[in-house]
């Protein structure tokens, strides 16, 4: 007998650890401004589930590109196979929140990487 999978939340890093969270997994290469270790919550931090540096300097939150950025990030975390493992194992072992910085939380890759680890693709 499987284990059902346990949806993914997103939640911004800024926002209250809830008891609901679950696994809190910080999911941005760079330690958000002005959050401390302690109010981040985070019980790990996955820096290589982030978009690489040049792909967020390109995208820049402008959501504009938002559908180049998405197309861009899933090939880029096609080439990183074991990240995308360790978030679906987690998952399968109880609840799991993304935690990430950016403000505009529609645009952001959590809601890229939420799909690809969901649907199980990365076409």
């Amino acid at each position: 007998m499987t284990r059902r999978s346990s949806p993914i939340k997103l939640k911004r890093v800024y926002q209250p650890r809830s008891p609901d969270d679950g696994l809190r997994v910080l999911i941005d290469r760079l330690w958000p401004r002005g959050v401390t270790k302690k109010d981040a919550a985070a019980d790990l931090w996955l820096k290589d589930a982030a978009p690489s540096p040049a792909l967020r300097r390109w995208y820049g939150h402008d959501p504009r590109r938002w559908e180049r950025f998405r197309g861009r990030y899933r090939r880029e975390l096609a080439q990183r196979p074991q990240t995308l493992h360790t978030l679906d194992d987690l998952r399968r072992r109880g609840p799991v929140t993304l935690l990430f910085a950016a403000a505009d939380e529609a645009h952001s890759h959590a809601v890229v990487l939420r799909e690809v680890i969901e649907k199980g693709v990365v076409q």
